[in-house]
């Protein structure tokens, strides 16, 4: 009798320790097998074979026939589990998919596939595919526009040369048909498609062919992509590194950009993190490890084409007399590109959950004094609060800056925007992409009929802001340039800087002539003009200053803390105890709050937070270790504090 190590593909098991079972077979570390847990039948993994045990176990009751699980996966996997103080459940099911048996039979070939002419590299990208082809990570700082893809392509196809597979990450599902396109185009079936969006039955499909293909293959996707269990890895790409959907919202709270590094350095590979905007923490980072960050300026596509970026003040009512939403220059510049048979994009951030606090006269803005960050307005109670501090205040009934008693505390949405567009164009063949839409409605549904230019004018959120090239856009138009500034975050500005720099790369891109319009409140807030200017470096070092001055990443590492209870007061009470007990036991770290979350009442439940900061990432980490059990939910190195 042999006895293994496994670990359980359920988030049921939150133990961080592997459970022991038996088998009369030898069984190769990372197997799959299928094992009694305490009623239920579950897929586990293989982690180690173990000597004689002094205690009782159960026998491992089938095994698949799929081959193991690579050596790095597994790593990976432990690696996971420590960084993030996560329970071994939730982490087996990232490597794991829900049925692993193989649905494949015999060898696995690729048929022959005769590659496009792609356009010849500028000297540009070849200085950056020179400069990303070492191991280890790099940012690559390219402007939108500047033909990043064109890079990814390049090393992939080095990669495949060398006997290397490679992984190809996107923060959307919906941005996976643009490039799955591009790279098929290129190198055919060596190109797997793996991401949540698909059927149970696709996913398996997927993960068989990838674990059953003993050639370098070519795998795209969202995060789940990173999971796939390829043996010999030599590039990974993080396309638009910048974004929060990289940041897995539940337990394991792991963000990929992170878990990408981690698998680079156990396949000793190239790790390219893609950004027109990057995030600043790892900008910073990347300057003080000296790693390399690789711009790149030039437009792919350069052409005598000309892009006219215009700021409309939202406190001038006088530019909207034709609509409450769309200025008269937007107005004008839309029915110019319908009249041309050209394609317009209007952009307005939903996001943001939080009520803006506006002054609708000068543009002012309710921030809180301890933290600089916007507040929210609570209607039942009248009260302004800050959700990172707990800092309370009166609702205003006038501006303190101009004594306006008009204050702004909604904002519309893009339904709102679809049906005045078709108001004043109902010739226009108009089309809303949010996460309202169904899978019918989807933007990778729609991505043939958005390059040909057979919607004329697209409405919608930030799905439209990453990644686009669509040739026939001539007109953008960006509804409200705050909302996102509204968020009450410590990354609202940051975030604001990156939507709004990504959506005006939508146009300018070398194709035609173009317009963007951008409506805001606060044309000279140092995000929103530093986007409108192309400026990285001003919004960078001011960002910078502000991150330290109120501790913040990169300075400090974050730790939420969250718990639920029955009632509000429950909820405090529990909060304030902890707090108590932390501030006796780790002296070395700052704790705020106890706060409402952000999204106080859940599921009948209240739930409060606290924000707890150290210069030292292993405090917070040993906080985890001894967290209630009961009612405490943790997210470490959390993206924003919401």
């Amino acid at each position: 009798m042999r006895f293994y190590e496994v670990w359980v593909r359920s988030t049921s098991y939150r133990g961080t320790t592997a459970l022991t079972y038996h088998s009369n077979q030898e069984l190769p570390v990372g197997s799959l097998v299928k094992v009694a847990l305490q009623k239920n039948e579950v897929w586990a993994v293989v982690m180690r074979s173990v000597t004689k045990v002094h205690f009782k176990t159960k026998p491992i009751l089938t095994t698949s026939d799929a081959p193991p699980l690579p050596k790095q996966l597994l790593s990976l996997a432990e690696q996971i589990a420590r960084f993030y103080v996560a329970p071994i459940g939730a982490v087996t099911q990232l490597i794991i998919p829900n049925d692993p048996r193989s649905s494949l039979s015999g060898s696995l070939k690729v048929a022959p596939h005769k590659s496009i002419a792609l356009p010849t590299l500028t000297a540009e990208q070849k200085q950056a595919v020179t400069a990303c082809a070492t191991p280890g990570a790099h940012i690559l700082h390219g402007k939108t526009g500047s033909g990043k893809t064109r890079v990814y392509i390049e090393l992939a196809r080095r990669e495949l040369k060398s006997g290397r597979s490679s992984i190809i990450m996107t923060p959307e599902i919906s941005l996976t048909s643009q490039l799955t396109e591009r790279f098929k185009d290129v190198f055919g079936a060596q190109v797997r498609v793996l991401h949540s969006g698909l059927t149970p039955r696709e996913r398996r499909e997927v993960w068989t062919n990838i674990i059953e293909y003993d050639a370098p293959q070519i795998v795209i996707g969202a995060r789940s992509a990173l999971f796939s269990p390829l043996t010999n890895v030599g590039l990974i790409v993080v396309d638009e590194a910048h974004e929060p959907a990289y940041k897995q919202e539940t337990a394991p709270y792991y963000h990929a950009v992170r878990v990408a590094s981690m698998l680079a350095g156990l396949h000793a590979s190239t790790l390219v993190l893609g950004t027109a905007t990057p995030a600043v923490a790892d900008y910073f980072i990347a300057e003080q490890r000296n790693a390399p960050i690789v711009p790149m300026h030039e437009l792919a596509t350069p052409g005598l084409t000309n892009t006219r970026r215009i700021v409309v003040d939202l406190t001038d009512r006088s530019l909207f007399s034709r609509s409450q939403y769309l200025s008269q220059p937007l107005i004008e510049a839309l029915q110019s590109s319908l009249g041309r048979h050209e394609q317009s994009m209007l952009y307005l951030n939903r996001r943001g959950t939080a009520r803006i606090i506006l002054c609708d006269q000068c543009g002012w803005q309710a921030l809180c004094p301890h933290c600089d960050l916007p507040l929210t307005y609570h209607a039942d109670t009248h009260n302004i609060i800050c959700h990172s501090c707990n800092f309370h205040s009166n609702a205003p009934t006038s501006c303190p800056n101009c004594g306006n008693p008009s204050i702004i505390y909604k904002s519309a949405g893009t339904k709102s925007i679809v049906s005045e567009v078709q108001h004043l164009f109902p010739e226009a063949r108009v089309q809303r992409f949010d996460t309202d839409n169904s899978k019918a409605e989807r933007l990778e549904q729609h991505y043939k009929a958005l390059r040909d230019g057979d919607i004329d004018i697209l409405v919608g959120t930030q799905l439209l802001a990453k990644g686009l090239d669509l040739p026939k856009l001539s007109t953008l138009g960006v509804i409200n340039a705050d909302s996102s500034l509204a968020v009450p975050d410590f990354s609202s500005h940051e975030r604001t800087y990156q939507l709004l720099s990504q959506v005006l790369g939508r146009v300018g891109r070398g194709h035609r002539d173009s317009t963007a319009i951008i409506q805001t409140y606060s044309p000279e807030t140092v995000a929103i003009r530093a986007a409108m200017t192309d400026d990285w470096n001003e919004f960078y070092n001011y960002e910078l200053a502000e991150r330290k001055k109120f501790a913040f990443p990169p300075f400090y590492f974050l730790l939420k803390l969250s718990c639920r209870r029955a009632t509000v007061k429950a909820a405090e009470r529990a909060a304030l105890n902890l707090k108590t007990t932390l501030e006796i036991t780790h002296p070395n770290v700052l704790i705020e709050g106890p706060a409402p979350s952000f999204h106080e009442k859940a599921s009948g439940k209240y739930e409060w937070q606290l924000v707890l900061k150290a210069k030292n990432r292993q405090y917070l980490v040993d906080i985890v270790t001894t967290l209630p059990s009961s009612g405490w939910t943790y997210d470490i190195d959390p993206i924003n504090l919401l």
